[in-house]
């Protein structure tokens, strides 16, 4: 039998010789990944840092790094991290949580929160420091439309530079106030067609306001020509008025006996009203009353208010008969200002801003529509007050409506 050429005869031997070396190191390599893996079992592959050499290798294949070399690094990492991990434990700092903090902020250290802001505007250069030459201790906010600019214009000049002055437009006709010099300086917002407590909800929440003593939630319609703002507030404080507004001028623009002013007094707190209308003469509308036309809070009282308004009811109406909840006692922190009053000039600008249906005018539905929230206050109101008396185990009060 012929023999094979040399060429091949000698071929087979380093074939032979390559596989048992594939052989062997593969067995090599799952006898080190197993020492590796039973020395190491807390350690996390995908938390091992390797260094830049050998991230290199891994991009470059023919960067010359063994299989050999990068298990040594790999090696070195993992018992300078296992090391490290040891020495943190033994003294380990333990997490920041302050449960006191406002929601959503107990991993932050106190020093760092803030929870209340202002409405101060500000620098966008130089020391954050020198931003403010003065920090005005009250606020004043006018619903607005363009048709009242002259009547805004007159009430705004009733206020000094203590207070900030804030514009709420609701027909969206902002760059016409420029003409006035306290406008530039003063805060707009506008969105089309919506109340003042719409706005006082979603921009004026007690945390934005916290800087103020006294917020004056204002209509458009009112004549200042007997006012001065800082005069109030200096009767507000020396009858100890949470909540309060001026008196109005009886001739015109009179819903209740509570606001009408009384020219022999400074403030008052309690009225006579028509047989029937007060089944408590501490009660509205006798006492603790004041309408939200030209409402005045304090600081802490409207921060109960704010969070008594409702996102739904826009209009307000029934709030009037319970901002009683939120002082004690509501019949000496509530009253009417008789030495600083105004006229309401009943001015239906905003009931304009309706819509006409079935052949009535704007202002009519949106008349019902007021109606219509009123009711709706007056039911959550009772069945939330119910709510919570049942839950304790208490039988509610005969009645708790507003």
């Amino acid at each position: 039998m012929a023999k094979p050429p040399n060429g091949i005869g000698r071929s087979s031997m380093p074939r032979s010789n390559e596989g048992m070396r594939l052989i062997f190191s593969a067995v090599v390599g799952v006898m080190l990944g197993y020492l590796f893996g039973i020395s190491f079992p807390t350690v996390n592959i995908t938390k091992l840092h390797f260094p830049s050499s050998i991230i290199s290798y891994i991009e470059d294949r023919n960067s010359g790094i063994t299989t050999q070399t990068l298990l040594n690094h790999a090696w070195a990492s993992a018992n300078n991290r296992k090391k490290n991990n040891s020495d943190s434990n033994s003294d380990e700092i333990p997490k920041i949580y302050v449960p006191t903090n406002p929601k959503g902020a107990e991993r932050l250290p106190p020093g760092i929160v803030v929870s209340e802001t202002d409405l101060y505007p500000r620098r966008l250069w130089g020391d954050p420091s020198e931003d403010l030459t003065s920090e005005p201790r009250y606020l004043v906010t006018f619903t607005v439309g363009i048709g009242q600019k002259a009547n805004i214009d007159a009430a705004v000049k009733k206020f000094s530079d203590k207070f900030t002055i804030m514009l709420f437009h609701y027909d969206g006709r902002t760059t016409e106030w420029d003409e006035f010099e306290w406008s530039k300086r003063a805060i707009h917002v506008s969105v089309m067609k919506q109340t003042k407590w719409w706005y006082a909800k979603r921009f004026l929440h007690p945390d934005v306001v916290a800087r103020y003593d006294y917020i004056f939630i204002w209509d458009e319609d009112l004549g200042v020509e007997h006012f001065n703002a800082e005069k109030y507030i200096e009767l507000v404080r020396k009858h100890g008025l949470e909540i309060s507004q001026p008196g109005l001028q009886p001739d015109r623009g009179l819903t209740w006996q509570m606001t009408k002013r009384r020219g022999d007094r400074e403030v008052h707190k309690v009225t006579e009203e028509r047989p029937g209308w007060c089944t408590d003469p501490h009660l509205p509308p006798c006492a603790a009353f004041v309408e939200i036309m030209a409402t005045v809070f304090s600081r802490n009282a409207w921060r109960c208010v704010w969070h008594m308004i409702q996102n739904d009811l826009v209009h307000g109406w029934g709030l009037d008969f319970a901002l009683r909840k939120c002082v004690e006692p509501a019949h000496e922190k509530i009253g009417v200002v008789d030495a600083q009053w105004i006229v309401h000039q009943a001015v239906p600008s905003l009931g304009n801003q309706g819509k006409s249906d079935n052949g009535k005018a704007p202002w009519e539905g949106v008349r019902a529509r007021c109606r219509k929230e009123w009711g709706i206050f007056q039911t959550r109101l009772a069945d939330a007050e119910k709510a919570y008396y049942l839950e304790r185990g208490i039988t509610p009060p005969n009645s708790t409506a507003v």
